[in-house]
């Protein structure tokens, strides 16, 4: 089971603020978000409202729409729940886990994907058949509204948050012999169709590990 939690209001604010677009669809998942009541239908609905209301304090218009899928993690469910009702030059709000964000992003590639909260805790669930990939290290401080939706953290064999280091070649990674695309190789294609490359050179300072120390307990 995941654990997620969402981010300062202030924060998401900012995120959106970097964005030309008032056009904000809010997506909720019914899987481990809605079951622990931060993601779901009623929680979606709200955070409409307050960026609404956040907006129109500043004297912007904002305009919001809401959508909740059964999990976001699935990309087929993702792709039939959302492709068809995509509008303008939306944003995409996601208020699932840092998986879930990532599966969006790269089953919608054309819209920026942001997340509305950090991935705290990732439980075991047993299953007796079906693959599994890994997306989300549950870190406590997601960035992947400045990395195109896709995790430097986990995706990255070194987690490096400022760019691809000296061992990649061809967009591959040299850690294990270079089957594995470089993650900062991905995330600079997809910030540069999505014409925000300004976020690539963004500097991250080092990360504060102490939020996701382990073992942990909720």
């Amino acid at each position: 089971m995941i654990i997620v939690e969402q981010k300062p209001f202030d924060e998401i604010l900012a995120m959106l603020e970097g964005h030309k677009t008032h056009e904000i669809l809010i997506v909720g998942c019914n899987g481990c978000a809605g079951i622990y009541q931060a993601g779901g239908e009623k929680q979606v609905e709200v955070m409409g409202m307050l960026l609404e209301m956040a907006h129109k304090l500043k004297g912007n218009n904002m305009k919001t729409r809401n959508a909740t899928v059964l999990r976001q993690c699935d990309r087929q469910i993702v792709a039939t729940a959302l492709k068809p009702v995509i509008e303008g030059d939306e944003v995409i709000l996601s208020m699932g886990c840092g998986a879930g964000v990532q599966t969006i992003a790269e089953t919608i590639e054309d819209r920026f994907v942001l997340p509305a909260h950090n991935t705290m805790f990732i439980g075991m669930q047993e299953r007796e058949l079906g693959e599994l990939h890994e997306k989300c290290k549950a870190c406590g401080d997601c960035i992947l509204d400045e990395t195109g939706g896709i995790c430097p953290i986990t995706m990255c064999a070194k987690s490096l948050l400022n760019g691809p280091c000296g061992g990649y070649a061809e967009g591959k990674c040299e850690v294990e012999d270079y089957t594995h695309d470089c993650a900062w190789c991905q995330i600079y294609e997809k910030l540069k169709r999505l014409d925000r490359l300004d976020l690539f050179t963004k500097p991250r300072l080092p990360r504060d590990w102490r939020v996701s120390l382990s073992p942990r307990n909720l």
